[in-house]
């Protein structure tokens, strides 16, 4: 996308002529923080997933943290026992 120095530099200027030099690292701050929040969503997500993917796991105890695993890969949860949604869990999570 940004491949030479120059569209660097043009998105440098733009966002000085946008955000003026006083409010750049409160910017910058903003765009970490976002970053960092996104990441640790991310991660909590995935160890959800994990856990429930994972039967002999003390984590994925009770039934609900198995529907919601799957609920978060976008898994159809209607008129399924645990053993289906485990292995439709475990088979997205190959696929991707």
């Amino acid at each position: 996308m940004f491949d030479s120095p120059i569209e660097w530099a043009i998105v440098v200027l733009v966002i000085l002529v946008l955000f003026g030099t006083k409010k750049l690292p409160e910017f910058a701050r903003n765009v970490g923080r976002a970053s960092g929040e996104f990441t640790r969503g991310k991660m909590e997500i995935e160890r959800e997933i994990r856990a429930a993917a994972n039967p002999a796991s003390p984590s994925s105890a009770g039934n609900e943290s198995v529907v919601n695993a799957a609920k978060a890969l976008g898994i159809d949860t209607s008129n399924k026992d645990e053993t289906v949604l485990r292995r439709e869990i475990s088979d997205k999570l190959k696929t991707s």
